[in-house]
């Protein structure tokens, strides 16, 4: 009787001792196997504040501040041109040059119209010299009585002749001159120059090409040191514009990253085909990673605040953007309960959460869908 007893004792304890040193998931199994259903298995993470930033969701498209289309001032064939495409190009740069024969001829004759102006001015000023001598002689004899009233008038009118006749000259001067400054500033623009530093995106003439003044267009030229985001704003959100905002953006071309740019300018119009307000944002761009053309997407800062809940977008079970209301599972010891939330602003691939979850909760990630309210659960995996 005694060693059945004794024998009895240390199947007990046995059985006391391996359920001792079952862990949190001896505890799980248990709780599943009462219930009738084994523990889920899912993902979770610690529920954590942080800053989250309110803003304005746009997109649009990059562009040079800086862009010009470049059509000859000189008319005439092309013999030489200095740069290719892509290249940089620095202000005052020569980019092609025009065959400039016909304009030296045409300044030559200008310059010797001008000579030959200034030397009837010459003359036109001896003649004068020479009335101006006659005049006062004729008054002189007059005065004495020994020149007729004839006389005296012909003195007058030779010098008043004399006089028209160099003011005559002078403006033949000056129409010779500026004649000659004309052709000199045309010949100038035989040679195109870059209107600013930066690179040809395009050129599209070639050696022999005869082009014509302000006709074709020869270069296309770009500086991306500094862009330009050009967005739309709904107008129900125009309020919260502000001069000097930051932009954040991204875009396609470089996963992962992140630009800043500034709101610099706001149409003070609204368009009535969609009732949105035109923005445009600068943005920086030193070194030239990014280019003119580029689609992105982002957000117009208009505020921020610290210290808040935030978690995933997956986390969410159900959510009414509209209503700013969502549900999660939060885990509390190893049992999963559905809770209502209510959703703040997103930020990327986060989403606030001002009531119903607090800091250091445990939120289910993955799994989720085989959950009902009440399952007992086994965390696989858990972020902080």
């Amino acid at each position: 009787m005694n060693r059945r007893f004794a024998l009895g004792a240390v199947v007990v304890a046995a059985f006391l001792a391996a359920a001792g040193c079952s862990s949190k998931e001896g505890v799980e199994k248990a709780k599943a196997a009462a219930a009738g259903k084994p523990a889920v298995s899912v993902d979770a993470l610690i529920a954590a504040t942080g800053d989250v930033t309110e803003g304005i969701e746009v997109v649009g498209t990059l562009s040079p501040k800086f862009q010009a289309e470049i059509k000859p001032e000189y008319g005439g064939v092309v013999v030489h041109v200095y740069v290719n495409d892509w290249a940089k190009v620095r202000k005052g740069d020569p980019l092609l040059k025009v065959d400039t024969r016909e304009g030296e001829v045409l300044l030559l004759k200008a310059k010797a119209a001008l000579e030959m102006a200034k030397a009837g001015q010459l003359e036109a000023e001896a003649a004068v010299s020479r009335a101006d001598r006659e005049y006062d002689r004729a008054v002189k004899l007059q005065e004495s009585g020994l020149l007729t009233r004839q006389a005296m008038d012909d003195a007058r009118t030779q010098k008043e002749a004399a006089a028209a006749r160099i003011a005559a000259a002078k403006a033949q001067v000056a129409i010779a001159g500026e004649d000659v400054a004309h052709a000199t500033t045309r010949l100038s623009k035989a040679v195109i120059r870059s209107p600013f530093d930066g690179a040809v995106a395009e050129r599209l003439v070639s050696e022999g090409d005869l082009v014509g003044e302000m006709q074709k267009v020869v270069f296309r030229l770009v500086d991306n040191r500094l862009l330009e985001l050009t967005v739309s704003v709904p107008s129900a959100e125009m309020a919260a514009l502000r001069v000097g905002q930051p932009v954040l953006f991204s875009t396609d071309a470089f996963p992962g990253r992140e630009f800043h740019g500034a709101v610099a300018h706001i149409n003070p119009s609204v368009s009535p085909g969609d009732r949105s307000v035109r923005v445009i944002a600068e943005v920086g761009n030193v070194p030239e990673v990014l280019k003119g053309g580029l689609f992105v997407k982002g957000r117009i800062v208009t505020g921020g605040r610290k210290g808040v809940v935030q978690v995933p977008r997956a986390v969410l079970l159900s959510w009414n953007v509209a209503a700013r209301k969502g549900e999660v599972f939060v885990v509390d010891n190893n049992v999963a309960r559905r809770r209502g939330v209510t959703t703040g602003a997103v930020q990327g691939d986060s989403v606030e959460i001002p009531s119903g979850l607090r800091s250091g909760e445990t939120v289910v990630t993955r799994g989720a869908y085989l959950l009902s309210d009440g399952d007992a659960v086994k965390i696989a995996a858990a972020v902080k």
